[in-house]
């Protein structure tokens, strides 16, 4: 199993849950701050008790499923000075994602298959 070195949690995790990810090698745990406030104190205490990171982060709004590649290649369309009809009837991706997806490119989250990917 390969380590990780970071992890996202948008709701409080359970101790079982927390010993895992730390046995995966996670050193820096991301997550909103009332999430932090809502931890039992026995995850706490094992973040604390092998000198993890706990990173305030907000990451608000529902992830994008649309993979990397269209997401860019809606990008360069525009950037390519199509409209957004002209972006959807290539993509097949709605004018309206089109339109999102430009204007909030700085997306820090997108969802790949059934996982959560943070960029």
């Amino acid at each position: 199993m390969s380590s990780m070195d970071k992890i996202h949690f948008a709701r409080p995790p359970k101790t079982g849950e927390v010993e895992k990810a730390l046995r995966q090698g996670v050193v820096t745990f991301y997550m909103p701050e009332s999430t932090i406030k809502r931890m039992s104190k026995k995850a706490m205490s094992a973040i604390e008790k092998v000198n993890a990171k706990i990173v305030i982060e907000k990451a608000a709004g529902r992830p994008l499923s649309l993979s990397m590649n269209t997401i860019l290649e809606i990008i360069e369309l525009h950037r390519d000075n199509r409209t957004y009809r002209e972006i959807e009837k290539i993509t097949g991706v709605p004018k309206s994602t089109c339109h999102y997806i430009v204007h909030y490119a700085q997306r820090q989250k997108m969802k790949k298959g059934s996982k959560v990917v943070y960029l």
